[in-house]
């Protein structure tokens, strides 16, 4: 018998049936709920063949263990499609973009990395096998979907990682507050990997030493930082946002 997982909410489930529908073991709903949202995942389901049973609301939250469900929770093949760092870099058409997250320990964190990834079109987000969070229910639920859009690759070695992308001419670069250069001084349309660390620490010390380069996000107010999948968000969009425009940033 395989491995299962759950997954809850309707963002994450109907990217699962969308993207990966083998994976798909079971699905609970709330008998309850028959909108518009909830007919289009069962016809979802159907379309894949996948099995349906309508419970109460009661039974789900207990599923849930005090998650928010929104109605609808899938029993999943737990095994992850495993991709390498080298299938994604062999397969992609132009420069890479990718997140590297050197030890985020919350799923939500961890999760809503994810859905920015995915929006701002990184071609994966990179972290740790040890001392990181796990893809679990929680950081697949705030993912809405992107879990399923965005390779998700965990290494054992970081720092070694890091000098594999260097190798491969990818610009390794360490988001720091204390840096001098600002991220909008920097050349980021060739390949590049944004490093970003923990909630409160940030970067570890070798991770910060590996790195090409150390950039900041410039502060206006009085807070010293910001949250780590907002400031992950911020450098991809500069990245994003010079290769569409095609303009040298300033010097």
């Amino acid at each position: 018998m395989s491995e299962t997982r759950l997954i809850h909410g309707f963002h994450a489930v109907i990217a699962k049936l969308r993207h990966d529908p083998e994976a798909v073991e079971e699905l609970y709903v709330d008998s309850s709920r028959q909108d518009a949202r909830m007919r289009d995942l069962l016809r979802q389901a159907g379309l894949h063949g996948v099995r349906v049973m309508p419970v109460d609301g009661k039974r789900l939250d207990g599923m849930a263990a005090g998650a928010r469900h929104q109605g609808v929770i899938a029993r999943v093949n737990a095994r992850q499609k495993y991709v390498s760092l080298e299938d994604v870099l062999d397969v992609i058409d132009e420069p890479a973009l990718l997140l590297v997250l050197d030890g985020v320990q919350d799923p939500h964190n961890l999760g809503a990395c994810l859905r920015v990834a995915d929006a701002a079109g990184a071609h994966a987000v990179i972290a740790p096998r040890d001392k990181a969070v796990g893809l679990n229910a929680t950081a697949i639920k705030v993912a809405s979907g992107a879990a399923d859009t965005v390779p998700y690759i965990t290494v054992t070695n970081l720092a070694r990682t890091l000098r594999e992308l260097q190798e491969r001419e990818i610009w390794t670069i360490g988001a720091a507050g204390e840096a001098n250069r600002k991220i909008y001084d920097i050349d980021q349309r060739a390949a590049v990997a944004w490093v970003l660390g923990a909630e409160g620490s940030g970067l570890r010390r070798l991770t910060r030493e590996t790195c090409d380069e150390l950039a900041a996000i410039p502060m206006q107010g009085s807070v010293e930082s910001l949250n780590v999948s907002v400031a992950s968000g911020i450098c991809l969009f500069e990245a994003r946002r010079q290769r569409l425009a095609g303009k040298t940033p300033r010097l």
